[in-house]
């Protein structure tokens, strides 16, 4: 009976560690009541030695009564009683499941879909966990199904999951252990015939000893795995996961399939260790954004973006990629090549950071550009570890240009331009209100870019979740607080809203400048809007707040200013720029590129110094001064304690006082005394630990000391000292007076040396640093906590029946 309520407990206690997928509550009081459930049909199963194959049997047939009253009571008899109604409609609860958690990143909403399908995994889990422990007695084989649950938040989330979610899935399944050991060890013993009874006694085996010892390693276990990951150094980036947010492959064919770059985003810009993932020079010495993806599909809940294809004619050599959707011969561009070196420690990389638009890109391997948004990807190859050159015809639009773009073609306007039916109407008419007295495009377009910079009272926070039907109006609306892609979707939206062509590229912005290169790291990953005007082609725009408050590398291009794109020394030149504008190098002028800098008025983040990072040596370094400290502990520990019984002992040099209160009594004033005596013992007692010197139970203090000075061969000085210590403490605990002179400092001192000076090396050294003494007083703390744990076990609300 106890093994399945300890396979219950477990099953829940690790289902906790599910907290960081969800929102609210739902899906723990769910998965609760159905481990509840499994429980309530197991333990009737092992209380009346009922057939083992009727507790998975019976728990399904309850389980499945147990969602039909929670998921679909409406299509149930009774509200409880399955039908094929109800069964239908939990089928396709399960398949909507399936679907909303391929389409929501965690923290996912707190749908029916997914709890049930949450629900029914945990009661899957709870019913295999049961049978391992209480039907087949393999209670160790629990830990693997457990396990399986723990790592799904550990797989998925980006947070990391907190130490006590952790302490509690393993006291979960330690509890289960020692539950499991319990059942084994309590039927130790010998059968004994009770004739006058004539039934069969067992006596009992006293496994206490054996039980307190698991509990004492269970527990060292938990503290060491808790301890022990803070203290080592931790390598990066990530070997397990990589970074990189294309992980699905599509060998063999042309086409390949990656998970939701929005979904990968979010935990890029979460890693704690903010590690390099590629490094880039230009010939302008400008930084560029990097794009990898471009989302063109709109929900009404997060973007997404249409499989990408590329034919065996379109792979990259040295041909050019196709000429850029929309842009004009008469645009003027500026042709700059860009060498980009992806870090070796990045895994599934499929999609190439490129500048948008490129012309030409040379790398190795089997690389293939899509026509119409120009991402590069491979369906072989990674790009870890590659250098690529780069060569991209970016536009430089005035801003006359760009009010006098026509609209856009068709086909352009089909796919770019679609907006679900049932977007909510407060946020067409939000897109209306802040673009009041515009009519043109390009002007409308600076006009949102503001009010997500400026007026419209954004902040910046990592902390904003939620993918859900009210999280986009609830961006706009209500909290007005976000991450690059609330941003970048907002402004796409609302932009559609408008009649402007719109998507959502996801990349990285350019970074921070390091040395002669550029270095973008994963904390640079970003998203923002591409807007579509005829002639210029598809245009970067940021909304998203950048420098100290926002994302700190993110700049607002120029052309989205109309004082930059309006004033002359934006305008293109066919020609280089000559005279002494660009051979000074003193000179501010725009055609000085290395004298450009991101304005910071509009949300530039000026130059930005880049750590080193702290080198591979010195993290070693780090690591073992932190692992010493720890190992130290123990002898600082016992050196404090030394120096606080050496103040106490410092007292016994006073004289003690004696009063006569009456004739034949006498009163001994001895509390200093007695304090000073008593610490200068019990650190002589500590030392001869510490040093191995073993002291028997009955020994007086006399007898030790004869010991101690003819065993190891003391001098006359310590063989005073030592007789002079132990003659005090037999005073104190015999004789009516204390004596005209006690025990010092300096006995203690020299008995300590005359010790050292005759036990080995080893034992000196470990006196020092592992002092026994301190050891042993640890054990019997932890020694008391189990025994508190003990009493707790053995607690029962009612006498036991005789």
């Amino acid at each position: 009976m106890r093994l399945p309520i300890a396979a219950g407990a477990a099953t829940m206690a690790v289902t906790i560690s599910l907290y960081p997928l969800f929102q609210g509550g739902a899906w723990f009081w769910a998965s609760l009541g159905a481990v509840v459930v499994v429980t309530a049909v197991g333990v009737p199963v092992s209380r009346y030695s009922l057939p083992a194959w009727l507790a998975p049997l019976g728990q399904a047939v309850a389980i499945w009564i147990y969602l039909t009253a929670v998921f679909a009571p409406e299509k149930a008899w009774v509200r409880v009683v399955p039908t094929r109604e109800s069964v239908v409609g939990l089928a396709k609860l399960l398949v909507t499941g399936f679907a909303d958690i391929q389409r929501f990143a965690a923290p996912v909403p707190a749908k029916p879909a997914i709890t049930l399908l949450t629900c029914s995994g945990v009661a899957l889990i709870a019913i295999v966990v049961d049978v391992l422990a209480s039907r087949t007695r393999r209670a160790a084989l629990c830990g693997l199904p457990l396990l399986a649950l723990f790592t799904v938040p550990a797989a998925v989330a980006t947070e990391p999951i907190s130490w006590p979610a952790f302490i509690l899935a393993a006291v979960g399944y330690l509890g289960l252990l020692v539950a499991d050991g319990r059942e084994r060890v309590g039927h130790w013993g010998r059968a004994v015939l009770v004739r006058r009874a004539s039934v069969t006694a067992r006596t009992v085996a006293d496994v206490g000893p054996l039980r307190l010892s698991g509990k004492r390693i269970g527990l060292t276990a938990v503290v060491l795995a808790i301890l022990l990951p803070a203290l080592l150094p931790t390598l990066e980036p990530s070997p397990l996961f990589g970074f990189g947010v294309g992980n699905g492959r599509g060998k063999g064919t042309n086409s390949i399939s990656i998970s939701n770059p929005i979904v990968s985003l979010r935990g890029e810009l979460s890693l704690p260790n903010n590690s390099e993932v590629l490094s880039y020079t230009t010939t302008d010495n400008l930084p560029r954004y990097l794009r990898m993806y471009a989302l063109d599909i709109f929900d009404g809940q997060q973007w997404t973006m249409t499989g990408s294809s590329g034919l065996p004619e379109d792979r990259i050599s040295q041909e050019p990629l196709p000429p850029p959707p929309g842009q004009g011969r008469q645009v003027p561009v500026t042709t700059v090549t860009t060498k980009i070196t992806v870090s070796g420690a990045i895994r599934g990389m499929e999609f190439l950071p490129l500048p948008y638009p490129p012309n030409r890109v040379q790398i190795e391997g089997d690389w293939r550009p899509d026509r119409d948004t120009l991402m590069v990807f491979s369906t072989e190859d990674t790009a870890g570890g590659l250098t690529y050159t780069v060569v991209s015809d970016e536009p430089k639009p005035t801003a006359e240009a760009l009010r006098s773009a026509a609209a856009a073609p068709r086909e352009i306007a089909e796919r770019y331009l679609q907006l679900p039916r049932d977007l909510p109407r407060e946020v067409r008419d939000l897109a209306v209100r802040e673009t009041a007295g515009e009519t043109n495009p390009y002007e409308q377009a600076i006009k949102l870019q503001e009010f997500f910079t400026g007026k419209g009272g954004f902040t910046y926070t990592l902390a904003a979740q939620g993918h859900d039907e009210q999280a986009l109006t609830d961006f706009l609306i209500r909290n007005r607080a976000g991450y690059c892609e609330q941003f970048a979707a907002s402004m796409a939206v609302l932009a559609r809203v408008l009649g402007i062509p719109a998507r959502v590229a996801v990349g990285y912005t350019g970074g921070a400048k390091l040395g002669e290169r550029w270095q973008v790291r994963t904390h640079d990953s970003h998203a923002w809007p591409e807007l579509y005007f005829e002639g210029t082609g598809w245009l970067r725009f940021e909304p998203t707040p950048a420098g100290l408050t926002g994302q700190g590398s993110a700049t607002v291009p120029a052309y989205s200013r109309v004082r930059a794109a309006d004033a002359p020394d934006d305008q293109p030149s066919a020609a280089p720029a000559t005279g002494s504008d660009s051979s000074d190098p003193a000179s501010g002028s725009a055609s000085n590129p290395r004298n450009r800098r991101p304005d910071l008025e509009y949300g530039g983040s000026g130059p930005i110094v880049v750590e080193e990072g702290t080198p591979l040596a010195a993290r070693i370094g780090l690591g073992v001064v932190a692992v010493a400290l720890v190992a130290l502990i123990p002898a600082m520990i016992r050196w404090q304690l030394r120096a606080r019984r050496r103040r106490v002992s410092s007292r016994a040099a006073r004289p003690a006082v004696v009063v006569a209160e009456a004739p034949g009594t006498v009163t001994v004033r001895t509390s200093l005394w007695h304090q000073a005596t008593t610490a200068t013992w019990a650190e002589l007692c500590d030392t001869l630990y510490d040093h191995g010197v073993s002291r028997g139970p009955s020994e007086s203090p006399r007898a030790l000391a004869v010991r101690l000075a003819a065993q190891h061969g003391f001098d006359a000085p310590a063989e005073e000292a030592v007789t002079r210590i132990a003659t005090s403490a037999e005073r104190m605990l015999f004789a009516r007076t204390p004596g005209e002179n006690g025990p010092t400092r300096e006995d203690l001192r020299v008995v300590r040396r005359a010790l050292a000076a005759s036990v080995p090396r080893g034992r000196r050294i470990r006196a020092v640093l592992l002092p026994p003494s301190t050891l042993a007083r640890a054990r019997a703390v932890g020694t008391r906590l189990l025994d508190v744990f003990d009493r707790l076990e053995n607690f029962r609300l009612t006498g036991r029946k005789a």
